[in-house]
């Protein structure tokens, strides 16, 4: 298991917070919404509190050539690393909660003012209790970003979430040469080099997610999405992240679902 992904010490205060949590004081906490939180209830888990883990980090330079399209492999690592810091701090408190599984993880970054090149990854999601069979191989508790809507439909459905899968990918698009400038100008006209450049990055990225879901065992992955951000690199320099929640079938499906169709009423 990577360093990232063993299980993290937590600071004192967050300690004193879950070790009140965990005696029911002063109550749980939950980003639920009021009908997710009763369908993760009618699913048969309790939702234990909120849980969260931070990682600051510091993104390092990498240099690239000017007209190649190339993957950044150090600043990759780097988003990686941080992301699952974060996740495995989140994790932890679950752990400490005693918590089977973690729902509606959303994982947010953002930069400081203090310094261009750090970033802050923060994961929060809502700690659960009620089939400890939905542990991971290692014990620890499963991540989903799924809603708590989704998350009951997948139960009664005969399926459950097994992690929240990771794929990215930093990216350098090659800068067109002057005279592939000036043949493009006043043309209406596809720039192959871009898109070849974009279409590799995303098969990268998506191809790692794909890799992790079978790291864990999972039948497949649900909820994908798929976002393109450069932060302080400039404009040649993107990172492609998807994340999804690998999922896998525990039992049939006891209720089909038979699908309909509803027409819209108009005046």
């Amino acid at each position: 298991m990577p360093e990232s992904q063993q299980p993290q010490p937590l600071p004192d205060s967050a300690r004193s917070r879950l070790a009140a949590a965990s005696q029911g004081r002063p109550c749980f906490t939950s980003d639920l919404s009021v009908n997710e939180f009763v369908l993760t209830t009618q699913a048969g888990f309790e939702p234990l509190g909120l849980v969260m883990g931070t990682c600051i980090y510091h993104i390092g330079t990498q240099p690239t050539r000017w007209k190649v399209s190339q993957e950044l492999s150090v600043l990759t690592q780097a988003m990686y690393n941080a992301r699952e810091l974060a996740m495995a701090r989140m994790e932890s408190e679950a752990d400490a909660l005693g918590a089977d599984g973690v729902i509606g993880v959303e994982i947010r970054s953002r930069q400081y003012a203090l310094s261009s090149d750090v970033m802050e990854f923060v994961a929060v999601g809502t700690a659960i209790r009620g089939n400890p069979a939905l542990r991971t191989p290692a014990g620890r508790p499963f991540t989903s970003h799924l809603s708590g809507q989704d998350f009951w439909t997948l139960i009664q459905h005969g399926w459950a979430p097994r992690a929240m899968v990771l794929g990215t990918c930093v990216y350098h698009v090659a800068h067109l040469s002057f005279r592939q400038v000036l043949q493009n100008a006043g043309q209406n006209t596809e720039l192959d080099t871009y898109t070849q450049a974009v279409y590799d990055a995303r098969e990268i990225a998506m191809s790692r997610l794909q890799y992790e879901c079978q790291q864990v065992g999972a039948d497949g992955v649900v909820g994908v999405s798929v976002s393109e951000d450069d932060w302080i690199w400039g404009e040649h320099a993107v990172e492609f992240f998807c994340m999804g929640t690998a999922v896998s079938r525990f039992q049939p499906d006891v209720r089909p679902v038979n699908p309909t169709m509803t027409m819209p009423l108009t005046d």
